[in-house]
């Protein structure tokens, strides 16, 4: 009887090996990395300042606010994407000191020649004490003081007084030889304007500092010098504690400086 043979399979069991080397341990990894990134931002936000805690939680509670101011940045003064780069405070140059300097000296200038000029007229030997010269950051402030003895226009009008024509006409032909533009100021003192409601202090001043112009014009100054004519009434009384004081009546040239 002839034998019959059974055939053999063999299974062979495949052990998990890759199990071990999957990408588990890429997730674990990216777990702690973010984690220590909060760690490190909790930690930053502990030293800052309330204001920009507040404006980041603000953020938080409400991102749209940030689209509605124009995409500014959480951060105080801080900008958003696009926008330009905060302008920087300039710092004065040796070129622009100088220039200040040489301004200032030509004021001075100015300043020494208006007075030789007007001491040299004997019948503005009583105006002449009232003009006023100070020089400051604005530039030169030529004041015309009024006093309880003497005074530059009629009472209580535009009418100019004929020592006030050479006054304003030494100073005119002296700006004029200045490149600085020119600003003319009335002002008055507190006490109402009696003559009518329809004319106050403010046509006053204006109507004394337009006067001023005309006659400054006439004598030598360029038109195109002339910035503004300006009534200020009793608003900018220059003796403040006394607003009756009859030098807050006074018209005001100022040459206003080119180096600032």
């Amino acid at each position: 009887m002839a034998h019959q043979h059974e055939a053999i399979i063999v299974v062979k069991k495949v052990k998990g090996h890759a199990a071990h080397h999957g990408g588990a341990w890429k997730v674990a990894y990216a777990d702690f990395v973010t984690a220590m990134m909060a760690f490190f931002l909790v930690m930053w936000l502990v030293n800052q300042s309330k204001e920009v805690k507040a404006g980041i939680g603000g953020y938080f509670r409400d991102p749209g606010v940030f689209e509605a101011t124009g995409g500014k940045g959480i951060m105080p003064g801080g900008t958003g994407p696009g926008d330009p780069a905060p302008a920087t405070e300039k710092v004065p140059t040796a070129d622009k000191a100088s220039a200040a300097a040489a301004e200032r000296e030509a004021l001075e200038k100015s300043v020494s020649h208006i007075r030789e000029r007007l001491d040299q007229l004997p019948e503005l030997k009583t105006l002449r004490n009232q003009v006023e010269f100070s020089i400051t950051g604005e530039g030169l402030r030529i004041d015309l003081l009024e006093n309880s003895g003497s005074s530059f226009f009629e009472s209580g009008s535009a009418g100019m007084r004929q020592e006030t024509e050479h006054i304003l006409g030494v100073i005119a032909r002296e700006l004029a030889t200045l490149n600085n533009s020119i600003v003319i100021e009335g002002h008055t003192d507190s006490r109402q304007y009696a003559k009518s409601d329809k004319y106050t202090n403010w046509e006053l001043s204006a109507d004394r500092a337009n006067a001023a112009r005309r006659v400054m014009e006439h004598e030598g100054l360029k038109p195109a010098q002339v910035l503004g004519v300006r009534g200020h009434a009793d608003r900018e009384l220059k003796v403040a504690a006394d607003p009756l004081d009859p030098k807050n009546r006074r018209v005001s040239v100022v040459v206003k400086s080119n180096a600032g």
